[in-house]
């Protein structure tokens, strides 16, 4: 099984990562005569594009006058389809192993109406837990029971926190312009934070709204901290344990229309090993078949990032199509966390174009459920991040409800027209 496969690569002031990616995927272990890589360049404005060229003549390059976010870039590739049987969608922060592609291609080509082949993407670093216990407290008009505030990890001096993962007991990113995304603990008796295998000792920075002790736990010992109010660097304690950890195997639709990476943070320990058909595929690496994407279009271009996988899955998912989880194939993938101002512009993103995909596929009561479990949700972040500070006589921070705000605004301009389908695609 060796047909004409076509990888797509989207690089915007990508650098070492997508020259990383791009030479990877140049060593699959598939006839080389019959494996076209494509890199579309999203205006990149950090020389990459130039560099790349010189170092990979092997690789065709399309060049975009202006970035046109990842779904559009992707269809500057996917239109001369003519030739070739498969298309492999490739993030420029993903790696590709040796004998990944195999696999992909033979599961599309077992059943006639497979439109998509997943691979388990597991993230780069390899990770060890530290499990966070400390009492917690609630304020006026935040009911929530706060332990500490996370807002940063360090090794050598150099940052770990946007590589570190809050998987259990956090009460998910809080932004602040200007400030690292915080985590507060408490929504559970512990707290486990996957930090990334490094050389060299760790420091956390940990915050308070009052001073309490904090127990640090890694491989069975633990660290008990005095944390003020003040965001303060504090040492954790050493470890040898070292964990491969998921990304996704495949996505499933959870409730109000959030596509959730399937296996996400979890370990990989085998539980995710089986093949299986899921909801959607992940477009950080996929290979899709021609006579999926010629049956139900291209990507929608209006989404311009995030949501777009999930979107054109299921569309082609009412048309008949499966997706498929290939365990057996593996690649890493970086995915890094934002700093404050890029995950809000994330967030915003990704709010928006759920309620777009959910208002377009789903059903009117779905709909309708969804924008009203919504707007309560930013009321109450207005009530937790506005109004008790203020009683509290602390300074507000506005950053969540603006973003969703935003995102709501964003929303209700574009769905008249998007909810009635996909925009042609220019070619």
């Amino acid at each position: 099984m060796t047909g004409r496969v076509r990888v797509v690569i989207v690089n915007y002031n990508g650098g070492d990562l997508t020259l990383e990616a791009a030479r990877s995927v140049l060593a699959s272990d598939w006839p080389s005569d019959r494996l076209e890589v494509v890199v579309v360049d999203n205006a990149s404005t950090d020389g990459s594009l130039e560099r790349l060229r010189a170092e990979l003549p092997d690789v065709r390059f399309i060049a975009s006058p202006r970035n046109v976010g990842y779904g559009a870039g992707c269809n500057l590739a996917l239109h001369d389809l003519d030739g070739v049987e498969h298309v492999a969608l490739v993030n420029n922060d993903v790696i590709v192993t040796q004998s990944w592609l195999a696999p992909l291609v033979e599961t599309l080509e077992s059943g006639s109406n497979i439109g998509a082949a997943c691979p388990k993407i597991l993230l780069r670093d390899r990770y060890r837990p530290v499990t966070i216990t400390a009492a917690t407290s609630t304020g006026r008009l935040d009911p929530r029971p706060r332990g500490v505030s996370v807002s940063g990890l360090r090794a050598g001096g150099e940052d770990r926190w946007t590589r570190s993962r809050c998987r259990d007991g956090f009460w998910g990113p809080e932004y602040r312009p200007g400030e690292p995304v915080a985590q507060w603990t408490g929504n559970g008796p512990d707290a486990t934070l996957l930090v990334p295998v490094t050389d060299g000792p760790y420091e956390i920075r940990l915050g308070a709204d009052e001073p309490r002790v904090a127990e640090l736990t890694v491989d069975g010992f633990t660290t008990r901290i005095n944390v003020d109010t003040s965001p303060s660097w504090y040492p954790v304690p050493g470890g040898t344990s070292a964990f491969d950890v998921i990304h996704n195997v495949g996505v499933e639709l959870v409730s109000d229309g959030y596509g959730a990476d399937r296996g996400y943070l979890e370990f990989d320990d085998g539980r995710f090993d089986e093949p299986v058909d899921v909801f959607a595929w992940c477009g950080g690496a996929v290979v899709l078949s021609t006579s999926y994407l010629r049956d139900v279009g291209l990507f929608d271009e209006r989404l311009f990032l995030y949501y777009e996988d999930v979107e054109l899955s299921w569309r082609g998912s009412r048309a008949g199509w499966r997706y498929r989880a290939v365990p057996v194939s593996t690649v890493r993938h970086i995915h890094s966390a934002a700093a404050s101002e890029n995950a809000i512009r994330t967030a915003q993103w990704n709010e928006r174009n759920r309620l777009l995909v959910l208002a377009r596929h789903s059903t009117g009561a779905e709909t309708r459920r969804a924008l009203w479990h919504y707007i309560r949700a930013t009321f109450s972040y207005a009530r937790r991040d506005l109004v008790s500070p203020l009683l509290e006589r602390r300074p507000p921070n506005p950053a969540t409800v603006a973003m969703r705000a935003r995102a709501f605004g964003g929303f209700l301009t574009s769905a008249p027209a998007f909810v009635r389908g996909p925009a042609k695609v220019p070619g």
